[in-house]
């Protein structure tokens, strides 16, 4: 069996270890779960609010879907003792932390893998780069609850929008700071294209939609090429669109497996 860390049990944590209890993971286990506050016992998991008892249990690979705290927190030990997969891709816009992971897998033999998760075309995007890149823009559109606790309320009354607004325009490194639990899709995008500081972002707080319409737009030595994805939010979480979940249980799988499609 391939054993997994799962740090957090949000809607990504939930909907891995859901996919593991209906077969969808059959080799795949998970060892211990790391969450934010105990929890009541009743799960069938070893799970735990204590950092100190996750990381004795042995994994193969840390799966992390708990926020940027947590990689801060927690990243750099996980990678001296395995692989890990990072969802809060957002985090790594610190370029001290991002270089202190890297070295850090590189110094033990692991690797620090940041998932296509929300977005597509990744794959697309970072093989473009290898012949160069003079644009990627990417635009990120979400209804107003969406946007709920972040600093687009001051700026706007999200409640009674009527109209689609815009609560960041610039690069990649400022709006995925600045918006930590909605486009850490923009922060894989840009380590993957042209840059934190090259790719272009747009965020906008849309009324007329009910789902995450996102779109990247790249040209460069290759030609040019869109892509567009239109998302259900999750029942639980409306920042986060239901193909995260999906594309993190494919990349579990990926990792679990002797046959891995769109390396």
């Amino acid at each position: 069996m391939f054993r997994i860390g799962l740090m957090g049990l949000g809607a990504i944590g939930e909907q891995v270890a859901d996919a593991i209890a209906a077969g969808v993971l059959p080799d795949v286990e998970i060892a211990s779960a790391l969450v934010r506050k105990p929890r009541d016992g009743k799960s069938k998991l070893l799970v735990t609010s204590d950092p100190e008892a996750f990381f004795k249990v042995n994994v193969d690979a840390f799966v992390e879907g708990a926020g940027h705290q947590a990689v801060r927190d927690h990243a750099e030990r996980a990678l001296k003792r395995a692989d890990m997969l990072i969802t809060s891709v957002g985090a790594l816009t610190d370029d001290a932390l991002r270089e202190r992971l890297i070295a850090t897998a590189k110094a033990n033999g692991h690797r620090l893998i940041l998932p296509s998760a929300g977005i597509g075309a990744l794959d697309t995007l970072s093989g473009a780069a290898i012949g160069g890149l003079d644009e990627v823009v990417m635009t990120v559109r979400k209804q107003p609850s969406a946007w709920f606790g972040t600093e687009a309320e001051g700026m706007v009354d999200l409640k009674t929008l009527k109209a689609p607004f815009t609560v960041y325009e610039g690069p990649v490194r400022d709006g995925a700071r600045r918006y930590p639990q909605n486009v850490n899709i923009s922060a894989a995008v840009a380590l993957a294209g042209a840059g934190l500081d090259k790719t272009h972002l747009k965020i906008v707080a849309d009324p007329t939609i009910t789902t995450h319409v996102i779109e990247v737009r790249a040209r460069g030595a290759f030609g040019s090429f869109t892509f567009v994805e239109d998302i259900l939010p999750t029942e639980s979480n409306p920042k986060t669109g239901k193909i995260v979940g999906m594309a993190v249980v494919k990349a579990v799988r990926q990792l679990a497996s002797p046959l891995v499609i769109g390396l």
